[in-house]
């Protein structure tokens, strides 16, 4: 069984979803809404990590439950912020948002991978650990999406 392979990018994927969020609630600290529910999005990112860390356990793996974001990309992307590029906050939102949606899309897609394939394989703990996280990045899919919808008009036509 490969099942290893799919919860080590789950494991990577969520990781990466997490820091989305909390660049994005950073960025737009004076937008509350975005601020505070990509925090709470991110929460459950990171509980979805600790889950699967747990769950990699049965499978040979040994993946960190913080997945905590290096010190040397949080540096990389600082000075990218200062030197890059400076554009309009909605312009800036939107291209958050499309970044957001696209990787919790990927995400997802991980998500229904393993349910298949824990299912194929009777592994009910496996397939419990899908049934309960993947409907929560489903709803980050929605939020963003959302999200995108009332935000693309303002900021495409002002």
């Amino acid at each position: 069984m490969k099942l290893d392979l799919v919860i080590r990018e789950l494991h990577r994927s969520e990781g990466e979803l997490a820091h989305l969020l909390l660049r994005m609630s950073e960025r737009h600290k004076g937008d509350h809404e975005t601020y505070h529910v990509a925090r709470d999005l991110a929460g459950w990112c990171h509980d979805h990590v600790r889950e699967l860390a747990e769950a990699g356990k049965e499978h040979g793996l040994d993946l960190d439950p913080s997945h905590d974001v290096s010190v040397a990309e949080r540096l990389r992307e600082k000075a990218a912020e200062r030197l890059g590029r400076r554009s309009e906050p909605g312009l800036l939102l939107l291209a958050d948002l499309r970044q957001l949606y696209l990787a919790a899309s990927e995400v997802s897609l991980d998500w229904e991978m393993l349910a298949q394939a824990a299912q194929a394989a009777k592994q009910r703990d496996l397939l419990a650990l899908t049934q309960r996280c993947h409907p929560q990045t489903l709803r980050q899919l929605r939020w963003a999406n959302a999200r995108l919808k009332e935000s693309a008009p303002q900021a495409l036509l002002s």
